[in-house]
């Protein structure tokens, strides 16, 4: 695992470090100096309290994205969601910021919108965006998370931020501790490159094309979204389990029940009465004609890789990639046949470069591939689909392609280009985030 990777890396830092900490010895005593991260906690009272619509902020470090109506919805890292009016694509504005400590996944039905903080599934009325609100909080509604490194959390307390310092210390040369140091184990040791991996999400959305002029109760989804609602549930899952949530009463959640899939599980995609359940193994597609009881119904194993995947009618599409925690040395489009759900069939295969999240409105299939740019393509014939255009020079991580605009997400900024002309796709605005 890429996570197992940082470790050895942090571990021969440490053991290097150690060298020339003992080398440095004058008599006996050592100086050393180095950076690390303290989290920043507050009550779980105060954490709650402050669960609201607040004063909009910078983008720091974006994450999901959800549309809903004119607005979309922007998860920043472990800390919360932004709001923003896109009622004007020309001149989107980020009017708020919900404070969700632990939050790295959304979903909207209605005028509620459902959210992770931690173990806890929140539950806001969005009726007005700028007064968001909670209306119910499920606790312990998902798994521990996990931290990695020498560092154990205060339970009894939530992190809200993380505070980086540097420091030189005096230790005695030989000294047991870590660096001769002997750290509170609710202060530190959470190293740079441990800590950015364990805040990591992968990026990349998607939609499915809208059924004539109808407005939908739901908003726009991901393919690498871990929620995903249908009817009146609620479905979120973990590397293990597939977990359901009545949404009847919108703004009251219950949970329903935990299926457990195994592991390594990582996207959720809901279409007509399916889930399509990316792993870094396969595919699963489960029945959900009674919504609270799914059923598996097909399987599809690849090689390992990162697995975003969404579908339609008759095929699903699946972006594998290398470089990632998955282990996967794979880069390329796969379209599954899925008309026997029971058997879905491997049809064609494309290269790709560094593929994460993709998007199709009708025939046209938009695909992130990393460095490579946006590429759009025509895909009316899915065993010969064609490259319409590339948009380069912006490594690419989600997109969501509806109404003649593609909204783009990376590390530099929200993007939002026109599609209406296919021949002549140009960029309308761009929100930077903070560097």
């Amino acid at each position: 695992m890429l996570m197992l990777k940082h470790i050895y890396k942090l571990t021969s830092i440490i053991l290097l470090s150690s060298i020339l900490f003992l080398q440095g010895c004058i008599k006996d005593h050592c100086t050393h100096t180095f950076s690390y991260f303290s989290p920043v906690y507050r009550t779980t009272e105060q954490v709650r309290a402050n669960i609201k619509s607040n004063a909009p902020r910078q983008i720091s470090q974006a994450g999901k994205l959800y549309i809903k109506g004119q607005y979309i919805f922007l998860n920043e890292l472990d800390k919360g969601i932004h709001i923003i009016d896109n009622s004007n694509p020309l001149s989107p504005k980020n009017v708020a910021f919900i404070d969700i400590p632990g939050n790295m996944d959304l979903a909207v039905k209605g005028n509620t919108l459902y959210a992770d903080a931690y173990t806890d599934l929140v539950a806001l009325d969005i009726t007005n965006p700028l007064q968001a609100r909670t209306t119910k909080i499920v606790e312990s509604a998902f798994p521990y998370r996990q931290y990695y490194g020498a560092f154990y959390a205060d339970t009894s307390k939530v992190i809200v931020d993380w505070v980086k310092r540097d420091t030189t210390v005096d230790a005695e040369c030989g000294n047991g501790g870590f660096f001769g140091i002997n750290f509170n184990k609710h202060d530190v040791i959470m190293y740079e490159d441990v800590l950015s991996l364990w805040n990591t999400a992968q990026y990349s959305s998607n939609t499915s094309p809208s059924p004539g002029n109808a407005v939908s109760p739901f908003g726009v989804g991901g393919s690498m979204a871990r929620f995903a609602i249908a009817g009146n549930n609620l479905y979120a899952v973990t590397t293990s389990d597939l977990n359901v949530f009545g949404i009847g009463s919108p703004q009251s959640p219950s949970f329903n029940k935990k299926i457990n899939m195994g592991w390594n599980i990582e996207t959720i995609y809901p279409f007509q009465q399916k889930l399509f359940i990316g792993s870094t193994t396969g595919m699963f597609i489960y029945n959900i004609a009674d919504g609270n009881n799914p059923v598996q119904e097909g399987q599809f194993s690849h090689v390992q890789s990162c697995d975003p995947v969404i579908a339609d009618e008759k095929y699903a599409y699946v972006t594998l990639r290398s470089g990632t925690s998955c282990n996967g040395f794979t880069n390329q489009l796969e379209i599954l046949d899925i008309k026997d759900l029971s058997s879905p069939a491997l049809l064609k295969t494309y290269p790709m470069t560094n593929p994460y999240g993709l998007s199709k409105d009708e025939d046209l299939l938009f695909i992130c591939d990393g460095a490579d740019g946006l590429k759009v393509y025509n895909a009316a014939d899915v065993k010969n689909i064609k490259l319409i255009t590339t948009i380069p020079d912006i490594e690419t991580y989600d997109v969501i392609a509806m109404n003649g605009i593609a909204l783009l997400v990376n590390s530099e900024g929200l993007y939002q280009y026109s599609y209406a002309d296919i021949n002549n796709i140009h960029l309308l605005s761009k929100i930077d985030i903070a560097q």
